[in-house]
């Protein structure tokens, strides 16, 4: 491809909405341009970036015996309706009617599409095990999408669905799946680490991430998610998901009775530590929050964290937010109460549910709210002063240094970005939409099914996040749009033009994917627009040509070498 003829539009500066480095170097070196709201064009070089992922993602679903469709992008409201996530999946599900009226779907996500299809073509255990894939575009109606390709509205996903007859053929597909996974992100050039994660709105008893780390102290960190890992062990979990053993509270012996302490003015945490001279984590602190429209209380030890995603699972709920200061308001008024946040306890409250984390249940002599502005109850004890909540279970947010759950040793923490995930789903789908087959014994039973998704675009985009530098994108080798460009300095010069032509040619002939900067433009422009748009192997035919020598630049590792244009032909078709 010539340079003169590509459709692409280099800019000179950043643009001003992109925050992250894959989004500001997409837009600038040409590939993406934005369309709506999270919502892009793909232009020429992306779009060759995607089909190349593409590519590599089919070649390994297909080794390992997966089968390719296509299903509709856009899906009626039964089917949403049979599974039960029609009035549960949330805003980001954007619904349509037709012109009779028919309410519809764009597809966020297919388990709906695929258990129905599964459902009217598979009907023996002897069709079994069967494992369906699509590349397709998807649509989330995400509310705040933001650093471009990585959190969009519109996207391409790969996702399979497999369908067997039993849990030890679901494990064996899964891993099936995951190990597929792992060649697809190495052939992309990427590492990834494999993190036990939450399931989310796909539901299913076990999931997995595939998590490309980021550099956490660089500049427009893109990571979306905290990655919890043990060097010593191998452990790792999203942060919605990590476990750890939690190293012995600091107890104060202060409080030898209970009783009644005004604390005026301290609504926080370290406010009231700091009142009553004491460690935070004697502290009981309670925080409301709002489960899919109920009140919710979560108890925990005041030097802890709650993590969201834990607790709104507690309750089997879909969407979480913490709660207002009129919707605290609105409660302490049905209960009888005057008080504000920072001094709520879980006594006496009207109209919500509680629960309390594993850190609270061994307190001792604690403080607690009590429902009064400006007082705690100091010396409590569960079972004397306060009832313990019936229901405890694990919603804390892990720190770094926290023992792991398999080894005790100090857990790392990291920035993450999801490229990947594997759940296994179960009879989530089939039980709900009646999909099942006839197993060897002549029994119905629902298909046990597992769901695997890969972002198309995103991996292109965490590839960005991890090959770039100050002078622009540095793609891996396996999913740049073209591998070679040639650059004669001068298109004045007959000799340059005529050796960069040949080189152009002869690379051509041999299938390679390459480009020569035929424009007419000074020297720096091209050579800058080269290292922007990140194409692997750089030949500048220059004055040195005069001597039968041009430049070789391995844009990855910066190495620059002067060699004749044959040696650099012979060295790209080795390479």
């Amino acid at each position: 491809m010539r340079m003169s003829k590509l459709f692409v539009q280099t800019l000179r500066e950043f643009p001003s909405d992109a925050e992250v480095m894959s989004h500001k170097l997409l837009v600038r070196a040409g590939y993406i341009r934005k369309l709506a709201n999270g919502v892009y064009n793909y232009l020429p070089l992306m779009w060759r970036v995607l089909k190349k992922i593409e590519n590599i993602v089919r070649e390994e679903m297909d080794a390992a015996g997966a089968q390719e469709i296509l299903m509709p992008f856009v899906q009626p409201s039964e089917l949403w309706i049979e599974s039960g996530r029609w009035d549960v999946y949330g805003k980001e599900l954007m619904r349509l009617k037709d012109r009779h009226n028919r309410e519809m779907c764009l597809g966020p996500t297919h388990e709906e599409v695929i258990t129905s299809i599964a459902r009217e073509g598979i009907h023996s255990y002897k069709q079994l095990p069967v494992n369906l894939y699509q590349i397709q575009s998807k649509f989330r109606d995400e509310i705040r999408p933001r650093f471009g390709l990585l959190r969009g509205r519109e996207f391409i996903m790969k996702d399979a669905y497999s369908f067997d007859c039993d849990e030890a053929g679901l494990d064996k597909s899964y891993e099936i799946m995951a190990k597929a996974y792992k060649k697809i992100f190495e052939r992309c050039g990427l590492e990834t680490k494999m993190v036990q994660s939450d399931s989310g709105a796909i539901g299913g008893s076990v999931s997995h991430e595939f998590m490309v780390l980021v550099n956490e102290n660089s500049e427009n960190n893109a990571g979306e998610n905290d990655v919890f890992y043990c060097t010593k062990c191998g452990y790792s979990a999203n942060s919605n998901h990590a476990v750890s053993n939690l190293a012995e509270a600091e107890v104060d012996g202060k409080f030898k009775f209970a009783k009644i302490t005004d604390t005026p003015e301290t609504t926080s945490i370290n406010e009231l530590a700091d009142f009553l001279k004491i460690p935070a984590s004697i502290i009981c602190k309670c925080l409301i929050y709002v489960v899919d429209g109920k009140y919710v209380a979560a108890l925990i030890r005041g030097d802890k964290a709650v993590e969201e995603t834990k607790l709104m699972n507690v309750f089997a709920g879909n969407d979480i937010r913490i709660a207002r200061n009129d919707e605290i308001e609105e409660i302490m008024n049905n209960s009888g109460f005057n008080a504000v946040a920072g001094f709520i306890g879980p006594k006496g409250l009207k109209g919500v549910e509680i629960v309390a984390d594993n850190t609270v249940k061994d307190l001792k002599n604690f403080v607690i709210g009590i429902n009064q502005k400006d007082k705690h109850l100091v010396g409590a004890n569960w079972g004397v002063d306060v009832e313990l909540p019936q229901r405890i279970a694990d919603i804390r947010l892990a720190e770094e240094n926290d023992k792991c759950i398999e080894c005790s040793a100090p857990l790392k923490v990291t920035k993450g970005i999801e490229v990947g995930n594997i759940f296994k789903l179960g009879t989530k789908y089939s039980k709900a939409m009646n999909a099942t087959f006839t197993d060897k014994d002549g029994q119905e039973k629902p298909f046990i099914m597992g769901c695997y998704g890969i972002g198309i675009s995103r991996t292109a985009a965490a590839a960005v996040e991890r090959h770039h530098d100050e002078n622009g994108i540095i793609w891996p080798l396996s999913i740049a749009p073209y591998r070679v460009i040639v650059v004669p300095v001068s298109d004045q010069d007959e000799t340059q033009m005529s050796v960069a032509e040949d080189i152009y040619n002869k690379l051509s002939e041999a299938n390679v994917e390459v480009l020569i900067d035929d424009r007419a433009e000074r020297a720096g422009v091209k050579l800058k627009d080269a290292d922007l748009i990140g194409i692997p192997f750089r030949i500048t035919v220059g004055k040195t040509i005069k001597d039968n020598l041009v430049e070789f630049k391995n844009r990855s590792t910066g190495e620059t070498i002067t060699i004749t244009p044959q040696e650099a032909v012979e060295k790209i078709l080795n390479l």
